[in-house]
């Protein structure tokens, strides 16, 4: 039963439970007609077979001999107890009766027709026989299929005088036992089409709506919590299809509720953060000389790790923004390599006080997109933080940007590798993920990957991390735009950029 069969029967493909099915009850189904067939095959055949034989041995039996025997003894000759006894036969009509003499010649014959000597399985095997008595079905001389008995006559001293044998076609009867046969197929092949299709039932009604509950789950499990199963039938697959309702519609309400709380405890802890900050940042320029060392010191602190809150409060109203669909772009002309250029010279500075070198090659060329310029920006902050936090000095990180064409569409490819910690293979299919962190030791909320791959979907971009543990991440980054320089300019820009260190730098981990 292939595919395409099951197919137009609205059968699911044969993995899983079909496949299950399939093998255990159709198997079980097929083996047992099978079985069914051959012994109803094998009985008719030899029902038929033993009505024939019984006719032919009623011609050849003891009382026959008997007769043939009792005859010699008064003196009446083979031929002439032949004759009366071909006449007298009951079945002459449906057989043939040879009188076979002791030179195993055919004097007689109930056709009329003299028969040349041939062989004779069955006479050759009553002459060996303790009975006396032969069976043979097979092929004659002639090509025809008969059955034949035959049986030894004897004299009252015990020699053999000669033999009777009856024999008939069996062309009639194996035609009659093939009719049957075909029948008993067709009625099994019928049988099993009823079975098969009463077996659709249970295929569409548990099969099918198992399909559709693990479509459903996937779905929720991928954040979609307005996904809902038809229940199509009161029994435990609808209690089941109830059961991942209410879990889905529970799970929307405290995913709601958790959004719900972190935009609103946001949002309240931004006031007293920036106040935090701003006084922070007052106090610190306004102070003078006279004032002591750990004043000093403290003042920093607390505007350094508010500036650090503050960024981890935008993180969480960006989530809050990118769970509830509020995530909008101020979309305008934007130079995409004018942002970067700028993010990376601000950039710069910091990651020289931490001991880390910041290799760049921008194209001093127009990138012009329909971009959120704001949002950009917080996509290469982002990237450049997590390098920044994952290196340690002395190392350095290398950023390359450059013209790239995919499906004869311009982009803008940016790169971003550092020589850090790296990333496992187990790690890595799921940074991309909320709230995930792959170095629980380094400082962060695992949010900002998750927004920034969000920020970068939105601009219709796209994101790609490759890393390996203990050499570093390559960080990849590719933006539609709107400029398309010609193939000479973008050859004129790659000999521009042919910075053997940066491009060694950005290329080694991919590959």
């Amino acid at each position: 039963m292939n595919n395409s069969f099951m197919e137009k029967l609205h059968i699911p493909k044969t993995k899983g439970i079909t496949l299950r099915w399939l093998i255990n009850i159709i198997g079980v189904i097929v083996v047992f007609f099978i079985i069914v067939f051959v012994v109803s095959s094998s009985a008719i055949k030899s029902y038929y077979y033993s009505n024939v034989e019984s006719i032919l041995n009623s011609g050849t039996s003891v009382t026959t001999v008997s007769y043939f025997s009792s005859n010699l003894d008064n003196g009446v000759t083979l031929e002439q107890s032949a004759v009366e006894f071909i006449d007298s036969y009951s079945y002459r009509d449906k057989t043939t009766i040879w009188i076979i003499d002791s030179d195993g010649q055919v004097i007689m014959s109930s056709s009329g027709f003299a028969i040349d000597k041939q062989d004779m399985p069955d006479y050759n095997q009553a002459l060996l026989n303790p009975n006396e008595a032969g069976k043979y079905i097979g092929d004659i001389d002639g090509g025809e299929k008969v059955m034949a008995v035959c049986r030894v006559i004897k004299n009252s001293n015990g020699d053999i005088a000669g033999a009777v044998r009856v024999m008939t076609t069996m062309e009639q009867v194996d035609n009659q036992i093939g009719s049957l046969v075909f029948l008993i197929f067709i009625g099994l092949v019928f049988v099993f089409a009823i079975i098969i299709f009463s077996n659709l039932f249970f295929i569409r009604s548990i099969i099918i709506p198992i399909q559709e509950i693990n479509e459903t789950t996937k779905k929720i499990s991928q954040g979609d919590f307005s996904v809902r199963i038809e229940k199509k039938y009161n029994d435990e697959i609808g209690n089941l299809c109830d059961s991942i309702n209410t879990m889905a519609e529970e799970i929307s309400t405290t995913d709601k509720m958790k959004n719900d709380f972190i935009s609103t405890i946001s949002h309240e802890l931004r006031t007293p953060l920036t106040s935090i900050k701003g006084w922070g940042e007052t106090l610190t320029f306004g102070m003078d000389d006279s004032v002591d060392e750990i004043t000093r010191k403290g003042l920093e602190v607390i505007v350094k790790e508010a500036g650090r809150l503050e960024g981890f409060v935008e993180e969480l109203l960006d989530f809050s923004r990118l769970q509830s669909g509020r995530m909008n772009l101020r979309l305008a002309k934007t130079d995409i390599f004018a942002e970067l250029d700028e993010t990376v010279f601000t950039f710069r500075e910091r990651a020289m006080r931490e001991g880390i070198e910041v290799k760049y090659s921008i194209p001093e060329v127009a990138a012009v997109a329909n971009a959120d310029a704001n949002r950009l920006r917080q996509v290469f902050m982002n990237i450049l933080d997590n390098a920044l936090k994952y290196s340690r000095s002395p190392s350095k990180i290398f950023v390359k940007a450059e013209f790239t064409k995919i499906d004869e569409k311009t982009f803008i490819k940016i790169s971003v590798a550092d020589q850090g910690c790296g990333i496992s293979k187990e790690d890595l299919p799921h940074v991309l993920d909320k709230f995930y962190k792959a170095n629980v030791s380094v400082r962060g909320s695992g949010i900002g990957l998750a927004v920034t791959n969000e920020i970068v979907n939105l601009h219709n971009g796209k994101l790609e991390i490759d890393s390996e543990e203990g050499k570093g991440t390559l960080v990849t980054i590719y933006l539609p735009v709107e400029n398309t320089p010609s193939d000479n300019e973008l050859h004129d820009i790659a000999e521009m950029q042919n910075d053997e260190e940066i491009n060694e730098g950005v290329e080694r981990k991919s590959e």
